[in-house]
């Protein structure tokens, strides 16, 4: 919310107190209490009739610093009244408490609070400063209607620029923008988000997470042009500054404080197709897409049925239409046997038609008004009331019905909705419904997820969600929603996806070709390819099938082409996977993430990093016309093997079977021998591709299984003309590929073969180590 009025002014009705002095400083086990007047204290007399602003400091890890501020402490705050923190215990800390300021110090993040007037609130890392709320910046906002605030303001620095708040399809940076935490079902071509976080990073390599699941006002260099406020209704604040070495260091600690995301499993990287939405199918519609596919020689992991798998006007009643899909159970093992795994869509609302309806009502499973009627809408769905995730009886009669399907055969869930929350309503544990607004995806997702991995097992659960809040990540994955079939919309799902990549989350899908309308054959192509090589791949529409024979030849080709290319990367793609969930980064990294140096990189969100080592620039256009960056160093193009010096834009122009495709220098890239399917063996026959290695540089790869534990790991290092190979761990018929180095003088260890893209070695018999020089 906006509280100023220009400069000097407040807007009317409002009147701001913010911190003038410090009035004492208690310092108790790792934690510093500030109590602020609001206006120097000339006498005791003063001391009367005047409220205080209470500062509390601590640290719940490592480089975190935690600020709280409350008017009244002892409003009531009714739960979720903050997100469940995975690190919340207080961290080692440092507290120097001097005449002037008092100081504490969390590993090398830091707060220093100045006692005399101008107070101010200063955030370090390693002695530099991050960032600061100074004078007339925490405030309490007094309303004339009692509706009061707490607002913030914390120093953007000149050229500093903001990132993340969630998955939004506004602009990449958002400096300049309003945004309000609050998820909506608003699609992908508005400034409403399905998945709103509140946690921002700025390309100064610092993040601040405000710790509130309810509406969180941000005005991003837009109310104060040099600050970055955030607001939120009550009488308290509390928010987490997030310090690191680098931008990833800042997610890991964020992710570490949040929760970490899980890593899907190895089948869900593969090709979804799905039946899409309102389209007409049955067993017959379906198998006839499934073996089309098939006999086209286009590899396909998953079938999925999108709503009307169940009868109209009953969703969710969690039951095959019996008459489209008479034999359900039989259907699915007749799938599952050609090597597919299977997902159905559900959401969390339980229409009045649905043989379900009555159950949940009468055992108090559904929101309800404050009267104790069950809360209903004709939104979406005639009558519908809404499962009340705060009620574990609720929890275990939604997992009952889910578990049946998984019995049937089901694998995964698209949990659809989650954002059309409704405030008028009472929880069966009496959470506030402001706060549970944007936290009920959270349990929603919970639930089903768990479900998943009860019955599957660790590492085997998979959702396709859409909407979610901060630790939404613990739950993946997540796609962009509803798009359009035009190319700005496929550019605006790719800002949302980059900057959810900067909010903590690590994998991320987007309907191929659009969700709403029917996008033209060259649109598919390129979006196709856009798909492909993103963490998950789905394609799925509204009105139309996605099959690419319905478009034109070319693109069941196109479609070939990169279902394959993605398949042989599985073993560089899981293992990047394997990596990112560990860390706490996204798979799909935006240029200023592995960039951060570089600052052209700042304001890129055209294209990204898949992974540490390639990086992907999707096409916009019909014309086949490419404008890119590539960052300094020597790149490689993927498919070419055109070899070009970085820290330059280029344009370029490419064909359906082609994009801008390059690896970083200094890059060794597992290939796999598969393009079938994306679960097999990845280190048997892998070929550990090594990419412009610098003279006194290293390059490593580490090769996964299927469920993620380490099989092989390579690293490369360079002397002058000699390359080392070093190996460890089991992989048959593993080899190296030189790209662009044809010419090898001798081969220690190993015999050199011709390839079109460089020298082949191939090992010796039981050897794990190979120095080669070049002639």
């Amino acid at each position: 919310m906006k509280f100023s009025d220009g400069y000097w002014m407040t807007r009317e009705g409002y009147q701001v107190l913010t911190p003038y002095e410090v009035h004492n400083v208690e310092v108790s086990g790792n934690s510093i209490t500030v109590y602020a007047t609001h206006s120097h204290l000339e006498h005791r007399g003063n001391t009367l009739n005047a409220p205080l602003m209470t500062m509390e400091f601590s640290s719940p890890m490592k480089d975190i610093i935690r600020a709280k501020f409350y008017h009244h402490k002892g409003a009531r705050r009714l739960g979720p009244s903050s997100f469940p923190l995975l690190e919340a215990s207080q961290a080692p800390v440092e507290i120097e408490d001097s005449a002037d300021a008092v100081t504490l110090k969390s590993g090398d993040a830091a707060v220093t609070i100045t006692k005399a007037h101008p107070l101010s609130i200063t955030y370090t890392y390693k002695g530099k400063k991050l960032t600061r709320s100074g004078f007339r910046s925490t405030g309490f906002v007094k309303a004339d209607n009692g509706k009061h605030h707490f607002r913030e303001q914390l120093d953007l620095g000149i050229g500093e620029t903001v990132y993340g708040l969630g998955e939004r399809f506004t602009p990449f940076v958002k400096n300049g923008q309003v945004v309000d935490i609050w998820n909506q079902d608003g699609g992908t071509a508005t400034e409403q988000s399905y998945k709103n976080i509140p946690f921002y990073v700025t390309n100064r390599g610092y993040g601040v997470f405000v710790n509130h699941p309810e509406l969180v006002s941000y005005e991003v260099a837009s109310e104060k042009v040099s600050k970055a406020q955030f607001s939120v209704a009550g009488e308290s604040l509390e928010y987490y500054v997030v310090g690191g070495d680098t931008l990833k260091d800042v997610l890991s600690n964020y992710t570490s404080l949040t929760g970490k995301p899980a890593l899907p499993p190895a089948w869900s990287f593969g090709l979804w197709l799905t039946t899409s939405f309102t389209t007409n199918y049955d067993e017959a519609t379906v198998t006839s897409f499934v073996d089309g596919m098939a006999e086209r020689d286009l590899p396909l992991a998953v079938f999925h049925f999108d709503c009307f798998w169940m009868k109209e006007y009953e969703w969710c009643n969690f039951e095959w239409d019996e008459r489209v899909f008479p034999d359900p159970k039989g259907m699915l093992e007749r799938l599952k046997a050609k090597g597919l795994h299977i997902c159905v869509w559900i959401n969390s609302y339980i229409a009045q038609r649905s043989p379900l309806f009555d159950e949940a009502a009468e055992h108090g499973y559904l929101l309800k008004r404050p009267d104790g009627s069950v809360w209903q809408t004709d939104m979406w769905q005639y009558g519908m009331g809404i499962v009340d995730f705060t009620n574990p009886a609720a929890c275990d009669w939604f997992k009952s019905k889910l578990a049946v399907l998984l019995d049937m055969g089901v694998d995964s869930f698209k949990t659809d909705f989650g954002e059309r929350i409704p405030t008028d309503v009472v929880y069966f544990d009496g959470s506030d419904p402001q706060q549970m607004h944007n936290y009920y995806t959270q349990l929603y997702n919970k639930v089903v997820f768990e479900l998943l991995e009860e019955k599957r097992g660790k590492g085997e659960a998979a959702l396709f969600a859409r909407s979610a809040t901060a630790g939404g990540q613990q739950f993946p994955v997540h796609w962009g929603g509803d798009c359009e079939a035009t190319y700005e919309s496929m550019a605006e799902s790719l800002r949302g996806g980059l900057s959810l990549g900067l909010s903590g989350f690590s994998f991320w899908s987007h309907d191929i070709g659009g969700f709403e309308q029917s996008s033209p054959p060259d649109l598919y192509k390129r979006w196709v390819a856009f798909g492909l090589l993103s963490s998950h791949s789905r394609l799925h529409g509204s009105t139309s099938y996605r099959v690419p024979w319905l478009y034109d030849e070319e693109a069941v080709d196109v479609l070939r082409h990169y279902t394959k290319l993605k398949l042989r990367l599985m073993p560089y793609l899981f293992g990047q996977s394997v990596q990112s969930v560990k860390i706490g980064l996204p798979v799909m990294r935006a240029m200023v993430l592995e960039f951060g140096e570089d600052p052209t990189c700042d304001y890129i969100d055209r294209q990204y990093m898949l992974g540490d080592s390639m990086l992907v620039a999707p096409i916009f256009n019909s014309d086949g016309e490419s404008t890119f960056y590539l960052p300094k160093g020597t790149w490689t193009h993927y498919l070419s093997g055109e070899q070009v010096e970085g820290g330059v834009w280029r344009t370029e122009t490419y064909d359906y079977f082609s994009m801008p495709l390059f690896v970083r220098e200094n890059s060794l890239i597992a290939v796999g021998s598969e393009d079938s399917r994306p679960d097999y063996d990845y280190a048997t026959g892998v070929t550990l591709s090594l990419y412009a290695l610098q003279d006194g540089a290293t390059a490593t790869s580490v090769v996964t299984t299927v469920t993620g534990e380490t099989a092989f790991t390579a690293a490369a290092s360079r002397s002058g003309s000699i390359i080392t190979i070093d190996t460890a761990g089991t992989s048959e018929g593993w080899s190296v590929l030189l790209h662009g180095e044809h010419a090898v003088a001798s081969v220690q260890g190993g015999q050199t073969d011709t390839a079109a893209e460089g020298a082949r070695i191939i090992p010796l018999a039981g050897a794990s180590k190979l120095v080669i020089e070049l002639a």
